[in-house]
């Protein structure tokens, strides 16, 4: 819907149909079911590959049905999200809106990509001018005054998405550009060549829901950019500012992480972003388009350090 297509009230929030508010809180509850609609095939592919002993793991079983239910629900949230990302890459993004000219820095440099699980969004990085090392090369997209992306790191503890990432990142011609680091954020330093202080670019897109110790990490993150580097992400969030819907959020959030490999709706990650460290530059926030009855609202731009 467009972010003029409800009357407002006097306190800033939409008026929507009841038709709408109520397709909207049933959402969560939808995409669970659809979630739960992988538990057979599940069970059938560990049985048929797998021990015993991974169908009666719980993390080992959870793992293994949100891979199978993400493959079809990744695509599908990166189609709908897609140009917005883009535009968020390319600078093209201020007040959780997007627009037509480039007002901020785009994406440049050594970038760390947190969490991109099966590689969903890697093709975004040569379709926003990705690098120029080889000026012959596939992914070369701008002139010479630009330096464009130059080295990509892909934080991903997760072996079994890594065959998925390496395919995809190769289809969009990132062969020499982008590494997997198969470690988690607080094994960066210890694990890899990437030292603290040396990144220009961090990318998290709808993953810091899910990673564990989320004010410690994110911290941790923080540490590797250098002065001027900048953070772009599209998170979903806890609710704000309106009571009702906050309980409904911490409700649905009983069920959630169960059905949706222990993501947390009620993660209050943008206090935790602007507490991770000294920033320069904030711009982010909800997307004005969002309605107020969003069970999974979201944070939207880029922090620069």
């Amino acid at each position: 819907m467009s972010k003029n297509s409800h009357e407002r009230s006097p306190l800033g929030l939409d008026k929507p149909s009841l038709s709408e508010v109520i397709l909207g809180l049933l959402e969560p509850w939808q995409f669970m079911l659809v979630a739960c609609s992988y538990i057979p095939s599940t069970i059938s592919h560990l049985y048929v590959t797998s021990s015993l002993a991974s169908l009666l793991s719980w993390d080992a079983f959870q793992g293994a049905w949100f891979s199978k239910f993400w493959s079809w629900a990744g695509p599908r949230i990166r189609e709908g999200n897609g140009p917005r990302i883009t535009a968020l890459l390319e600078g093209r993004v201020t007040g959780a809106q997007v627009v037509d000219e480039v007002i901020g820095e785009p994406i440049s440099g050594v970038v760390l990509d947190i969490g991109p699980g099966l590689g969903y969004w890697v093709d975004l990085y040569a379709q926003t001018a990705v690098p120029l090392i080889n000026e012959d090369g596939p992914v070369r997209r701008r002139d010479g005054k630009d330096k464009g992306i130059t080295k990509v790191y892909g934080v991903e503890p997760n072996a079994q998405s890594h065959p998925g990432l390496r395919s995809r990142a190769n289809a969009a011609g990132l062969e020499s550009v982008y590494e997997i680091l198969p470690v988690g954020i607080e094994d960066i330093a210890k694990e890899t060549v990437v030292k603290k202080g040396s990144v220009d670019a961090i990318v998290s897109l709808l993953c810091l829901c899910s990673i564990p110790e989320p004010e410690k990490n994110i911290k941790e993150l923080h540490s590797y950019l250098k002065p001027g580097g900048r953070w772009y992400l599209y998170e979903h969030v806890a609710v704000k500012g309106y009571w009702p819907m906050q309980l409904y959020q911490r409700f649905v959030n009983l069920f959630w992480p169960h059905a949706l490999g222990g993501c947390q709706l009620c993660r209050d990650t943008e206090r935790s972003l602007r507490e991770a460290g000294p920033w320069s530059k904030i711009d982010i926030t909800q997307p004005p388009i969002e309605p107020w009855h969003a069970v999974v609202p979201h944070i939207f731009g880029t922090l620069t350090k």
